[in-house]
């Protein structure tokens, strides 16, 4: 039997967190959401308000799904930090994917900043579930100034290139103790499963769902990847091997019966 995901106190048997960007419409997210599987949805502070002025919250089912505010858009840990409060003033509970944004073109963060929010939002009550680099060192200092989690990008945010850097991954997963969320870069069903054959506990993902052909159809695909993952990891993969090895050895057996 697994066990679930632990986030601030809560369990989650999902381990799929889908956000709500870039979706042809609210109907096809609610769609894509459903078939996910997932039970935490993400939801950028500042795309609460639609331009046709209702609340992207309008079409989430909050008595459902666990809502995941981040700080995206932010660029100092002032900036994150102040968002973060707000969050929280508005009812969405002490949950928070935290974002410091370094540079504007490759989205990387800024891990200085990050962390400087991070011991922050921490001290006061804050679950931080943190989107860094992939950097075992990094994954370590956030850890122990009060992250919840470390989620470090497989590749840049949007370029669905996969995981990038395997291993670098699994040094974070030796190195930490907390649970480890691949955030950012996934692209199609495969890069989901090689995350979570890694050991990681979970994937964090928006536009390889929203910004795919059918999303709702991706959605299923991904969920089913990040179960299959798991599944592979617990069970254990087989040692790999320079050459052949037979399915039915002939090792021991009597020269009369191979003749």
């Amino acid at each position: 039997m697994d066990t679930n995901l632990v986030l601030g106190g809560k369990e989650f048997s999902s381990r799929l967190i889908v956000g709500t960007g870039k979706y042809s419409s609210m109907e096809v997210m609610k769609e894509a959401h459903e078939a996910s599987g997932a039970e935490i949805i993400t939801v950028a502070l500042r795309r609460v308000s639609l331009p046709s002025g209702e609340s992207i919250l309008d079409h989430i089912d909050t008595t459902r799904y666990t809502l995941l505010p981040n700080t995206a858009g932010c660029y100092t840990a002032d900036e994150a930090v102040r968002t973060a409060y707000l969050a929280r003033e508005a009812g969405l509970g002490e949950l928070v994917k935290l974002e410091v944004i370094g540079d504007s073109r490759t989205l990387f963060p800024d891990v200085e900043a990050l962390l400087q929010a991070t011991r922050t939002l921490a001290r006061e009550g804050f679950t931080v579930m943190p989107y860094t680099n992939d950097d075992p060192v990094a994954a370590k200092k956030l850890e122990d100034a009060g992250a919840a989690c470390v989620m470090p990008l497989a590749a840049p945010i949007g370029s669905g290139l996969g995981v990038r850097n395997p291993y670098n991954i699994k040094i974070i997963l030796e190195t930490v103790s907390i649970p480890v969320i691949v955030d950012a870069g996934v692209g199609t069903a495969s890069d989901a499963a090689i995350a979570m054959e890694l050991g990681c506990d979970g994937v964090l993902m928006n536009t390889a769902i929203a910004g795919a052909r059918d999303p709702v159809a991706m959605a299923r695909a991904m969920k089913l990847a990040v179960e299959a993952g798991r599944l592979a990891f617990r069970a254990g993969r087989i040692g790999k091997k320079l050459y052949a090895s037979a399915s039915s050895p002939i090792e021991g057996v009597p020269d009369w019966a191979t003749s």
